[in-house]
């Protein structure tokens, strides 16, 4: 078995023993999107279910945590924040050659551009709003209610995540990158001193990550929560601000250049206003930092899918090929918002 294929019969005799209520036979459809964990659309004669599962072959350590992206959205499943209803995690990979999990098929509407051409200017802003709202209600996410108070490391969260990215990229280095070296050498000098915030963090929060009611600007799911840990708020916010500030269109999925005033979407500044309302925060100072982290941590992400496309186990090969040439360019992009931090 490889990333782009399943073995449905093996699927089916899990299910039949571990997903109450659904039986076999089954078939399978890998969704196009994605490029960690590999998604699948299971039908059976019940209906339908979402299989996750981590990618065979050799992995990064402590990548492609389908066993988090399990717990937390099944820890999350009575708070505010939307997520798919988790049914059963299998962590025998001797099943279909690696660990998975099983979820509801939510049906709702997905978009891939932040620009939301298929909508007008008055339905764009309420999409984006409610965007917000979800990011900060997942930063306000009670820990010891939901069991996830041990879900991440202690200590200052910048200072570990640049550690630890720093080590997935050198481990799926490629070649040379200046930018990226001098970003790394860059954030490492300039850790801020650790505020005490510390929270839920989503770790890929954007628009292609979310499931949205048919009929209403209403969040059904918020997707992919393999980055997730307990972190810093203003991590996930500048996430959002850096893809915006990428060119539109497939590859880079932001917005920049558009006069967003008359397509009826925000700017980065009234995007964190009303962030900063929802939680009551007076301001975030210094947001360059956290914009540059936020495009370093995406580099090291696309180089090791780079990686994993060369080595012939990502999700969607040519995909990931095109993904990894990104990574230049968010190094750059990364050193330009330290310029201004």
């Amino acid at each position: 078995m490889t990333a782009q294929t399943l073995d449905t019969a093996a699927v089916a005799a899990w299910i039949n023993a571990h997903a109450p209520g659904h039986t076999g036979p089954v078939t399978a459809e890998k969704f196009a999107t994605g490029q960690s964990n590999p998604t699948f659309r299971l039908t059976t004669p019940q209906g339908s279910l979402v299989l996750r599962r981590k990618p065979p072959g050799k992995l990064l350590k402590s990548a492609h945590a389908v066993d988090r992206e399990f717990r937390v959205q099944s820890a999350l499943a009575a708070t505010p924040v939307p997520v798919a209803r988790m049914i059963a995690y299998c962590d025998d990979p001797a099943v279909i050659g690696s660990e998975f999990y099983l979820m509801e098929h939510i049906e709702g509407r997905h978009f891939n551009q932040p620009h939301l051409p298929k909508l007008s200017a008055s339905d764009r802003a309420p999409i984006f709003d409610e965007m917000n709202r979800v990011l900060a209600a997942i930063h306000e996410v009670d820990l010891a209610a939901t069991g996830l108070a041990d879900y991440g490391r202690a200590g200052n969260y910048y200072r570990r995540q640049i550690d630890r990215w720093t080590t997935q990229y050198r481990a799926s280095e490629t070649e040379t990158i200046q930018a990226m070296d001098a970003l790394i050498a860059w954030l490492d000098a300039n850790v801020p001193e650790d505020d005490g915030q510390v929270c839920l963090t989503h770790g890929d929060y954007r628009l292609d990550n979310m499931l949205f009611a048919p009929d209403a600007p209403r969040i059904t799911a918020v997707l992919d929560w393999e980055l997730s840990t307990l972190g810093h708020p203003y991590a996930d916010l500048a996430q959002v601000i850096m893809q915006w500030q990428r060119p539109p269109g497939p590859e880079g999925r932001g917005l920049a250049g558009l006069e967003r005033a008359a397509h009826g979407l925000p700017t980065d500044d009234a995007f964190i206003e009303s962030y900063c309302t929802r939680r009551g925060l007076p301001g975030i100072p210094a947001f360059g930092f956290y914009l540059a982290f936020a495009n370093f941590r995406m580099a090291g992400i696309l180089q090791g899918v780079k990686k994993r496309a060369l080595d012939g186990n990502a999700s969607n090969p040519e995909k990931g090929l095109q993904l990894g040439a990104l990574v230049p360019g968010l190094a750059e992009a990364g050193l330009e918002a330290a310029a201004d931090a």
